[in-house]
């Protein structure tokens, strides 16, 4: 899918990727133009895509057209916005007016939508320059990196493994270097579980914090997020990103402050909660022994009450799946009922699936969520964060959807049986970021997952950004990148 542009420029280091910071920093004082900076995303762009599957279309010459007036503007000391100049990776499920968008499937080629989604409206408006769309699976459905569109995502760290979706594209182009940050969407772990595996940091906010359309089916999961190297570059874009839009019934009443002047400010003494697993989930001892490690570390660094509780919650899985897919496969199935020959096997199976569910099984899931929510939000009742791994597992291979040893054949969301720690908090709507927190043995990346009350999307930032300070990652390049 990706189209030609320039040959890559010699001169340009390929590894030297400014966060969004940075980036917009650099521009505004003339030390970097707009025009240099997308050629340096597109260069790492064709040195890095036919191996990785980050991007679907690349908008190179429309890029640098725009980047050439977005330059003479800052020149000229006229910017548009805070991002003024930065480019970005969007995932291709958000609707850009004028552009394809074929969310992920093969069904919806040339879709072109008439309209922005929010959040690229409010990324133009900023002044940023949408570089291209991100790999996505189909609609969104799974949390692996499977693809019959833009090919299997793979892993910056090791490239014969997953890199986790449905987000793929988007954590892929920011780990490997490939623009300073990108958009993502998150309706059961899709930003965080990507990040988790290729070491980079996202958050999904409160659920409506930021702006989502069109409707989704699982409207009362779904969330839009940034995936960036540095949890500040984060902050700067929920300053952008978050507040209400009349298209999103949901949507939150705009913050009272900056979040990234949250970040700034010097953490307070919180209490924490640590739990090294839910639900009785059995954690990759690596994954138990970095997480361990870094819990350990945050406690002697950080003004920290830590405690580790045994929480008392079941496992929600099969409330989240009677939503996911009585929610989706009831509308896809619908519109797609002669398209099954072009659908994922596995999406497939779960519009199939759909018809077991009745309007019975539905309507109770929706009241066995906010059963289980209530549950969540008495926690934050004692606590001010809930640390728990991302992930229970490393990646795995990149043609796969689950390890095969966690891999259920009959089930719909077979994605879903590794993912234990992430969709609770979409049925719960709770803030939730992913932040790496160290290296396996094998050097892959190990999420800490932060969860704070609903509503406290500040306050989460703010404690991630000063676990960044005390064990920061960005530094840290994959291996295929070099020194």
């Amino acid at each position: 899918m990706t189209t030609p542009h320039s040959a890559m420029n010699p001169q340009v280091n390929k590894n030297l990727m400014p966060t969004v910071a940075d980036a917009a920093a650099s521009i505004r004082c003339g030390e970097l133009t707009p025009v240099e900076l997308v050629q340096r995303c597109l260069d790492s762009i064709k040195t890095h895509n036919p191996t990785l599957h980050a991007f679907g279309d690349v908008y190179a010459e429309e890029a640098l057209r725009y980047a050439e007036t977005l330059t003479r503007e800052a020149k000229e000391n006229r910017t548009r916005g805070g991002l003024h100049g930065v480019p970005f990776a969007i995932k291709d499920l958000f609707a850009t007016a004028g552009l394809r968008t074929t969310r992920g499937s093969l069904t919806a080629m040339n879709w072109v939508p008439q309209e922005d989604a929010p959040v690229i409206r409010r990324l133009k408006e900023a002044g940023a320059i949408l570089l291209g769309k991100a790999a996505t699976t189909e609609f969104g459905w799974s949390g692996a990196s499977y693809s019959r569109v833009f090919g299997n995502g793979c892993n910056p760290w090791d490239a014969r493994l997953t890199s986790g979706g449905s987000s793929s594209g988007s954590a892929i182009s920011v780990a490997a270097r490939m623009v300073p940050a990108s958009l993502g969407s998150d309706g059961g772990g899709s930003v965080r579980i990507p990040s988790a595996f290729c070491g980079v940091f996202a958050m999904k906010g409160s659920h409506g914090r930021i702006p989502t359309w069109p409707w989704s089916a699982t409207e009362m999961l779904s969330h839009a997020g940034p995936i960036t190297r540095t949890v500040r570059d984060s902050a700067l874009l929920f300053d952008v990103l978050a507040g209400p839009d009349s298209r999103d019934h949901q949507a939150l009443p705009a913050a009272t402050g900056s979040y990234l002047a949250r970040c700034e400010e010097p953490l307070k003494r919180v209490r924490v909660a640590f739990c090294p697993t839910l639900f009785g989930v059995d954690v990759d001892p690596e994954i138990s022994r970095v997480v361990g490690a870094a819990v350990e570390r945050i406690a002697r660094a950080l003004p920290i009450d830590l405690e580790m509780p045994v929480l008392g919650w079941h496992d929600p899985l099969p409330t989240f799946e009677t939503l996911w897919v009585a929610g989706r496969g009831i509308v896809y199935g619908q519109t797609l009922k002669n398209c099954a020959d072009q659908l994922d096997p596995g999406f497939a199976r779960l519009i199939g699936r759909a018809s077991d569910y009745s309007l019975e099984d539905y309507l109770t899931a929706i009241q066995r969520r906010a059963t289980f929510a209530c549950q969540v939000h008495a926690l934050f009742d004692t606590y001010d964060f809930l640390l728990t791994p991302t992930l229970p597992i490393l990646p795995f291979d990149a043609d796969l959807i689950a390890p095969p040893e966690l891999d259920t054949h009959d089930s719909a969301l077979p994605w879903a049986c590794w993912t234990p720690f992430t969709y609770p908090f979409n049925l719960s709507g709770n803030p939730a970021a992913s932040l790496p927190c160290g290296w396996s043995d094998t050097g892959l990346p190990v999420g800490l997952q932060v969860v704070g009350p609903r509503f406290a999307d500040a306050d989460v930032l703010q404690f991630c950004s000063a676990i960044e300070a005390i064990m920061p990652w960005a530094h840290r390049l994959p291996p295929m990148l070099g020194v």
